[in-house]
């Protein structure tokens, strides 16, 4: 499939100028303020970067139209951690009375997130802009992909540790726990797991791919 390719599914305008408003309305919301502005701008920025690229390359290459609803669904996570903090959102707090845990579990459904989104934007650019054909490369290239992915993230709040010390604290939402950034990468490897498992059929419908059954003939 070429890169100019035109996926089988992608959102028509009013789907799209209904993402775009959801993920506005959720931007404008959460940052009315929020609890600690500097952190909020550190959980955003990725939506305040990726919202202007994807409607600037919306022509000439659109995405399908799962993906954009995901993305959709990541900006939600994201703008609802930066504006509580992920160590003091409300549904995590909620999470954590009603199941008896031992800390608001907010980041670790973030990280989760942060490898099952990712998943289906890495497999639709393979898929698209490379020889690979779904199968099991693209499966380990895309875990591969997002495990790394989520490594360089842990860079990023290791350096803003060093940088900004215990102001980082919020950001980071350790909450404590020495194992945090490995739990961090191992739910970033899993939700890349579950979504390429759970999604893969439907992504190729949508791009248009072959079905296994035709490949193997």
């Amino acid at each position: 499939m070429s890169h100019t390719t035109i996926p089988r599914s992608h959102p028509r305008r009013a789907t799209g100028l209904l993402m775009i408003g959801i993920v506005l309305a959720a931007l404008l919301v959460s940052g009315w303020a929020p609890r600690e502005r500097g952190t909020w701008l550190l959980e955003v920025v990725w939506v305040l970067i990726a919202l202007p690229l994807v409607l600037f390359t919306r022509r000439r290459f659109p995405l399908t139209t799962l993906l954009c609803w995901l993305l959709v669904v990541h900006a939600l996570v994201l703008c609802y951690g930066g504006h509580y903090t992920y160590a003091m959102t409300p549904l995590g707090d909620w999470a954590r009375d009603a199941f008896d845990l031992s800390r608001n579990h907010y980041d670790r459904l973030g990280h989760l997130v942060q490898g099952f989104v990712p998943a289906i934007l890495v497999r639709e650019l393979l898929l698209r802009l490379t020889p690979l054909r779904p199968g099991g490369w693209l499966f380990v290239l895309v875990s591969s992909v997002c495990l790394a992915g989520s490594a360089c993230f842990e860079f990023v709040e290791w350096g803003a540790a060093v940088v900004l010390g215990s102001g980082a604290d919020a950001f980071l939402g350790a909450q404590g726990d020495v194992w945090d950034t490995q739990w961090d990468m191992a739910l970033a490897l899993v939700g890349s797991v579950l979504a390429q498992l759970s999604l893969a059929r439907l992504h190729d419908r949508q791009l248009g791919q072959p079905s296994s059954a035709a490949r193997s003939r």
